[in-house]
């Protein structure tokens, strides 16, 4: 326009009019004029931009253009040279300038045209540029609000999927890995039920923040919707880095947060996929990452999870029991079956709650608990749910006598305006009178609209049928929707009722509460999942009114029932175990079995925290004692109960462990080392005899050779301070290795040493039999002789390595600390001496870098290392009861459980030690404060700390050896503890 009207200026030589209009646009700030020479030297510029500027016309005359303006990074005219514009005779048009002078923000769109003189040469350009700095401001408003999540201020979805084919490209061409973490928040829902929405979004912002610390990229965090969010890594290229991370992430989101006055506790599961190896493409790595997320929670929420192929062969196979399940109405494959619910004190039978079944044609039957979630998450489940309740109505209007029966009702059924005439029209089809259905409806049918609940439920209760709350206790505020809600009957939740026998269960107690909260509302109740007599005879103290489970019986068909019923069968007899076991897990998982000097290999099918069922193995007597093997150093004394054919059922002598991701392990694993000591095949390898394991061994021997506490049943338990002769090599490997099992890299170094330099040196006949002199000799000879493939690291790893076993020796008193080898003093001396201890710049940096740890204790646990030079082992079990600050001594229990030994402790380890808080009735002094009990391991939160302060080649227990006396840490350490 402007360059248009420029031209009619320099063709009608300019009409007084027309100047004036020009001078009124200059003078309204919304654009200028400029005019070069052939040099692109100003020769005319408005008044206006020259204020703008902060200078005055006559100081930008001369000036060139180019030293003033310069076109924008995003311009998008595709021209990106402003000199080589201004050099040709060309005109242009809406080219995007700003100031040349940082600090300005100013756009403009510029146009401009050559002017030749007579004889057609170039001498200069004329043109105009219009003010476009607040077009371009809302253009960037717009962007961002369409890049980056208005709630959080995190890059959205779109911003994420940019982001990630950007990095993935850069990945492949330089090899790198991608992680892909998603996150999801657990418990949210609640937070957004029983506070509201406002208080929901506040969270979501605190999330967002921590998020922000943790990753320290506020580009490499995005919110995808809802409580989701992702986490994109390009520079952790090691497994343990990433579980790190995702740790440090569920550690920080799952710690309490202040939502307007409430305190809100939520948790959170993380998916995990790593390109190249779980794919290359933006969508194959989101979608294998979402997999493992599934798998995350549905191994029970709070936890992380890799992607792994089998997650994919898992999904494929849901979508096909999918596409399946949506023709198996059609194709009859759904049955319903009836398990009886039976009055606590009678026997009778006074109901039956219709269970539903799925038999498929070629996979056979499908357990509820794999198609019900399936049916909920593709909307199938209101259409099974009509089914079934026609289906049990027809059926129970064909038994005799005048037993209820009850049906399930989803919350989709519950919250669908059709459920009352479903219920009328499947009464009046089949002659059912209404008194004889029973509905059961679970409590989330109350997180919907609580007028539409309650009309719901009057229309109910108008009908005639019975109402029954299911599950009750295991979803939100019970007590509230039990005031208004009109039941008939609380049901009791297996959960409450599983283990409710063992020892030290409050199970019972909960029981209790409910039976005497539904007699005053005048409600029946009904105990889920009975299955031994002892949990019978508790159900019936506690005065539970009606029992489900089978104790009494299974599920029975309609025709079975029928004709039960129809012989005036009303009461049935309890029967089953009399006492409840702990609860098995049925697992498919290789296991060996050491008897006398021979290793056999089986399959374990089952397995519970006190047995096992063991199949595979024949020839093994019953009540003998054996020696389990369930893989990686696990291995355990255990007594076989039961041996039919080829199946042992076995009792271990010390109960398993939780590891804290619902696997059962042993409490201690014995050493690679030990395990290569002696020969011991995996489980699964072809049966053996042991060479190393002498005949006339018997079994508490080898188990004392494992390292293993002897079987409680044994007539005795032989004391390891108390074996004649010196301690040998291999006694004291295992000792060690025990002792540093804080720490998981220190325990795989060492492994690594022993089974790689002494074990072949000396032979695996001879290890146990192996002396310190042996030893020491060859550790001193080490520094000549140079090994092949032995550099100096290594030979200062086993020089570290075999002063601190000699240590350990010396604490457990298994030998004097006089008693060095002759001609090896340099090497067991004293316990720092072969390798650099650390220095108080780098006990400084260390302790510095902890004080950033999600893991609160770690910082203690890393300063009493440093005060008392004891292991990582003795810290982490450290008990107030050893403790006697008063006379600053700690009475550190030997190995074995033979006796202690009494270690004296600096004031400034007294100090630290008396500001620590105590955790209740919790015996530990530094426990995991999630689970009040000694950490199994250190490692991941270590790893981070020694990365960050750049010391990498450190580990744990090196801050043994901390060269800085009472007066450094008072000044260097001590603050930064406080």
């Amino acid at each position: 326009m402007f360059g248009s009207l420029a031209r009619q200026f320099d063709n009608k030589q300019s009409t007084a009019e027309a100047l004036l209009l020009m001078q009124a646009f200059e003078r309204s700030s919304q654009g200028w004029f400029w005019s070069v020479d052939d040099a692109g030297c100003l020769v005319y510029v408005s008044e206006s931009v020259a204020t703008l500027l902060d200078m005055s016309q006559r100081d930008l005359i001369g000036q060139r253009f180019t030293d003033i303006f310069m076109i924008s990074g995003d311009d998008d005219s595709g021209r990106r040279n402003l000199p080589f514009l201004l050099t040709k005779c060309s005109p242009f048009e809406g080219v995007i300038l700003r100031p040349v002078r940082s600090g300005l923000e100013k756009f403009w769109a510029v146009s401009g045209d050559p002017h030749f003189d007579r004889a057609g040469n170039l001498r200069g350009f004329r043109g105009s540029a219009i003010d476009i700095t607040d077009q371009r401001r809302s253009s960037e408003r717009a962007s961002r609000l369409a890049e980056y999540d208005a709630l959080t201020g995190l890059p959205n979805r779109r911003k994420m999927e940019e982001s990630l084919d950007a990095i993935l490209a850069g990945a492949e061409q330089h090899r790198r890995n991608c992680v892909v973490m998603l996150v999801d928040l657990d418990r949210f829902k609640q937070v957004n039920d029983t506070l509201g929405h406002p208080a929901g979004d506040a969270l979501l912002r605190q999330v967002a923040g921590r998020l922000m610390t943790i990753v320290g990229d506020k580009e490499r965090v995005f919110r995808l919707g809802g409580d989701e969010f992702q986490v994109i890594v390009s520079d952790r290229a090691d497994q343990h880095s990433v579980e790190a991370l995702a740790s440090d992430i569920i550690h920080s989101l799952s710690q309490p947060y202040s939502v307007n006055g409430s305190r809100c506790v939520i948790g959170a599961s993380i998916g995990i996929a790593v390109s190249p190896k779980d794919g290359f493409k933006r969508v194959e790595l989101i979608r294998n990452a979402d997999l493992a997320l599934y798998a995350s929670k549905f191994d029970g929420r709070g936890r992380f999870k890799f992607f792994s192929t089998d997650l994919l062969a898992s999904a494929e196979e849901k979508r096909v029991l999918e596409e399946d399940l949506r023709d198996a109405l059609v194709r009859n494959q759904m049955r319903l079956v009836y398990q009886p619910v039976v009055h606590c004190h009678s026997n009778r039978i006074t109901g039956v709650e219709a269970l539903m079944r799925w038999d498929h044609p070629t996979k056979g039957p499908i357990s509820p608990a794999v198609f019900v979630p399936i049916a909920e998450d593709t909307g199938l489940v209101s259409h099974l749910g009509d089914w079934a309740l026609r289906k049990a109505c027809e059926d129970a209007a064909s038994w005799p006598g005048s037993i209820r029966v009850a049906v399930n009702v989803s919350p989709a059924q519950f919250t669908d305006g059709t459920l009352p005439s479903t219920i009328i029209s499947a009464l009046a089809s089949s002659g059912l009178p209404a008194n004889r259905l029973e509905l059961e409806i679970t409590e989330g049918v109350f997180l919907g609209d609580t007028a539409v609940a309650a009309h719901m439920f009057a229309t109910l209760k108008k009908i005639g049928v019975r109402l029954a709350l299911d599950d009750f206790g295991t979803g939100y505020s019970s007590l509230g929707y039990l005031r208004s809600a009109p039941f008939d009957k609380i049901k009791i939740d297996q959960t409450f009722v599983r283990e409710a026998t063992l020892p030290g269960s409050r199970n019972s107690a909960i029981i209790a509460a409910i039976v005497a909260l539904a007699e005053a509302l005048g409600m029946d109740t009904t105990a889920e999942g009975i299955e031994f007599l002892d949990q019978l005879a508790l159900i019936r103290r506690l005065g539970v009114s009606h029992v489900q489970g089978w104790v009494y019986s299974k599920a029975l068909t309609s025709a079975d029932l029928q004709d039960r019923l129809a012989d005036g069968k009303w009461a049935i007899e309890p029967t089953g175990p009399s006492n409840q076991r702990s609860n098995r897990q049925s697992i498919y998982r290789k296991a060996g079995v050491l008897l006398d000097n021979t290793y056999r290999s089986g399959i374990i099918r089952n397995l519970s925290d006190t047995g096992a069922l063991i199949e595979g193995i024949d020839g093994v007597p019953a009540n003998s004692m054996i020696i389990v093997d369930l893989g990686d150093g696990q291995l355990a004394f255990a007594k076989v109960v039961r041996a039919v054919g080829r199946q042992l059922g076995v009792q271990f002598d010390t109960p398993l462990e939780d590891d804290g991701t619902g696997t059962l392990c042993t409490r201690r694993r014995v050493s690679a080392y030990t395990v290569a000591t002696l020969g011991l095949p995996k489980p699964g390898d072809p049966d053996r005899v042991l060479p190393s394991v002498e005949k006339d061994e018997t079994l508490e021997q080898l188990g004392q050779r494992l390292g293993l506490t002897p079987p409680l049943s044994a007539e005795s338990q032989p004391a390891r301070a108390a074996a004649p002769g010196p301690a040998t090599f291999r006694d004291l490997s295992r000792e060690y290795l025990d002792s540093i099992s804080g720490d998981e890299h220190a325990v795989e170094a060492a492994e690594e040493a022993l089974t790689q330099h002494f074990l072949p040196r000396f032979g695996q006949r001879s290890a146990d039999k192996l002396g310190w002199n042996e030893v020491g000799k060859y550790v001193t000879s080490l520094a000549a002789e140079r090994s092949p493939g032995l550099g100096e690291e290594d030979v200062e790893q086993l020089r570290k390595l075999t002063a601190r076993m000699w240590a350990l020796a010396v604490d457990m008193q298994l030998v004097k600390a006089d008693e060095i080898p002759v001609g090896n003093e340099q090497v067991f001396g004293r316990r720092s001496q072969g390798y650099a201890p650390i220095s108080i710049d780098e006990s400084r940096q260390l302790l510095a870098a902890a004080l950033a740890s999600p893991n609160r204790q770690l910082k203690y646990i890393m300063a009493v290392l440093m005060l008392t030079g004891a292991r990582t082992s003795e810290v982490l079990a450290m008990r107030w009861s050893d403790l006697d600050l008063a006379e600053g001594t700690w009475r550190i229990p030997l190995p074995g459980g033979n006796g202690h030994r009494d270690h004296r402790l600096t004031a400034s380890a007294v100090a630290v030690l008396g500001g620590l808080a105590r955790l209740g009735d919790c015996p530990y002094v530094l426990p995991n404060l999630s689970t009040r009990k000694p950490y199994r391991t250190l490692t991941q939160s270590w790893d981070v700390v020694k990365m960050r302060a750049n010391l990498g080649h450190l580990e744990l227990d090196d801050l043994r050896d901390c060269t800085f006396g009472e007066q450094a840490w008072l000044t260097e350490m001590a603050p930064l503890l406080a």
